[in-house]
């Protein structure tokens, strides 16, 4: 009985911590004064809440506080909704914007043939022409542990095979039972 009330607890608490925090406007302003910028722009001066929230009613806007942090906070009379609106329009300006950029990967066997590592190393530089970064990995079993040299150097040559459309992010590492390189695309020259 006792366990299902401390969960109940937890589980309401909870609950609260979901909601997120939001910009504070007209009534919600509790400081007693601010330093109010017009919606123009112009610096109106330090003044009581009082007065700044009179001017903005005046006005048919809303009062914003912009920077809480200050002394004393800063608030301006604006659009609220038009705010929110240009706001969110830049959010989704930026997302759209933004270049997302995928890690493939590639795995080699120390004992690969010539033609399956130029398949991969193919393979590899499809996906570098296509934007993406290569990890390449090596996979070491049994005995192999023993002959880690010949991992470094089949990294490396298959480096100077992507060597075209790629450089070396990270070099060969060894961590563990396998060995990792990453290979970046390079910039395209315009």
């Amino acid at each position: 009985m006792r366990t299902e009330l401390s969960v109940r607890i937890i589980y309401f608490w909870r609950c609260f911590n979901i909601s997120k925090k939001e910009t504070l406007i007209n009534e919600e302003i509790k400081c007693e004064e601010l330093r109010v910028i017009a919606a123009d722009g112009t610096q109106l001066g330090i003044m009581p809440a009082d007065n700044a929230q009179r001017l903005a009613m005046e006005e048919n806007l809303d009062l914003v506080l912009i920077a809480a942090q200050a002394k004393p906070p800063v608030a301006k009379i604006m659009d609220y909704g038009k705010y929110k609106f240009d706001q969110a329009k830049r959010e989704k300006e930026a997302r759209k914007n933004q270049k997302v950029i995928n890690i493939k990967e590639v795995q080699l066997s120390l004992n690969i043939d010539t033609h399956d590592f130029d398949t991969k190393r193919n393979n590899a530089v499809k996906f570098l022409t296509k934007g993406d970064k290569v990890k390449v990995s090596i996979r070491f079993r049994g005995r192999e542990m023993g002959h880690s040299k010949y991992g470094y150097d089949l990294m490396e040559r298959f480096a100077e095979g992507c060597s075209e459309v790629a450089s070396v992010e990270k070099p060969a590492k060894l961590e563990g039972r396998n060995m990792l390189m990453f290979l970046a695309p390079k910039p395209v020259k315009s």
